[in-house]
């Protein structure tokens, strides 16, 4: 059972307005050096419970973790992106030296948390990692789709958005988001026997 009650939510609230909104924008390289820097402190990835963290308190770890597998959940094709590792690299992107406005948007992300608990707190008297599915869903249903967001969802919308983000540039930089998607990388052709038959009826061509 979490402690967290409404009190501690709106504390965190307090970050959020004073900070610039939650907007992580992660490039090649940021990603390329934040996993490189995780692979040196720990030549194999660590288990969520033993993952050292350098930012994120045990409940705003546990809400990340439920969070972005709700965005990228296990399938029959790879697991969820909790199993890839995407809430430690969040944890690490949100502590490189090199992010721009590092403790605006550290304050930015943990009021995001907070808007999260305190909005399920209001709804259903318990924070979100403590809501039942369908709870969970139904929150995440009004600030999945910024169109269609009511306004007072929007300190939401923004979050989730750039939450989403990052999950997928998490994952998809991890082994498993490559294998996902079946990236092969440059590889050495021994002999080049022309473009294969059902890529040319792909686009159109027949065979010679």
């Amino acid at each position: 059972m979490s402690d967290l009650n409404r009190r501690d939510a709106l504390k965190m609230l307090g970050l959020m307005a004073a900070a610039p909104t939650f907007s992580v924008a992660c490039s090649s390289e940021d990603v390329q050096r934040a996993r490189e820097q995780q692979a040196e402190q720990a030549p194999t990835r660590p288990a969520p419970q033993d993952y050292d963290r350098q930012l994120l308190t045990d409940h705003e770890f546990e809400t990340v973790r439920v969070l972005t597998d709700w965005i990228i959940p296990a399938d029959d094709r790879s697991g969820s992106a909790t199993d890839a590792g995407v809430p430690e690299f969040i944890d690490h992107i949100l502590t490189d030296e090199a992010l721009p406005d590092r403790e605006e948007q550290q304050s930015a992300f943990r009021g995001g948390l907070a808007w999260i608990d305190y909005t399920c707190l209001d709804r259903h008297g318990t924070p979100f990692v403590e809501c039942t599915e369908a709870q969970q869903q139904g929150l995440l249903d009004d600030i999945a789709w910024p169109e269609a967001a009511a306004p007072e969802m929007q300190p939401g919308v923004e979050f989730f958005n750039s939450l989403r983000d990052l999950t997928a540039s998490g994952f998809f930089s991890s082994k498993m988001g490559m294998e996902d998607l079946q990236y092969q990388g440059n590889q050495f052709v021994a002999e080049w026997t022309g473009c294969p038959d059902e890529v040319l009826r792909h686009i159109g061509l027949e065979t010679a």
